[in-house]
């Protein structure tokens, strides 16, 4: 039997203490090949989600990815977000939350219409998170 991974549950109980607490949820993700959000609002191959019940529609967090609807913009859009993909979730009111620290799975290749050699070592970007003790 393959062990589970607590980062799911993790995520949930830090959405619930958000809600419990009368906080709002934001959700930090990596968007890779199996994101599905806005890319209008992709900043630096990241986007941070507005997750409150006044946000989303219809939401789901399960083991494997989060689904939900939201509004960009006042557009509609159907948001996926595979639980590999995200980077953290926390309050936005006082920061409270937690940042996962390295990546269970390796983030899916994006299509490189061009042919060209991916770089070696890529510059990481520096997160705009923080931790929080």
């Amino acid at each position: 039997m393959t062990e589970l991974s607590t980062k799911p549950y993790l995520i949930r109980a830090i959405y619930d203490w958000c809600a419990d607490s009368g906080l709002t949820p934001y959700l930090a993700v990596r968007v890779d090949g199996q994101t599905r959000v806005p890319t209008a609002y992709i900043k630096d191959g990241e986007i941070v989600l507005n997750l409150s019940t006044d946000a989303v529609r219809n939401l789901h967090m399960g083991n494997d990815e989060i689904t939900c609807g939201g509004r960009f913009g006042g557009v509609p859009h159907e948001i996926i977000v595979p639980i590999s993909a995200v980077i953290g979730i926390f309050a936005k009111e006082n920061g409270q939350g937690l940042v996962f620290q390295g990546q269970e799975s390796t983030p899916t290749p994006r299509d490189n219409p061009k042919g060209d050699k991916p770089e070696e070592n890529p510059t990481p970007s520096k997160s705009h998170l923080r931790i929080v003790k």
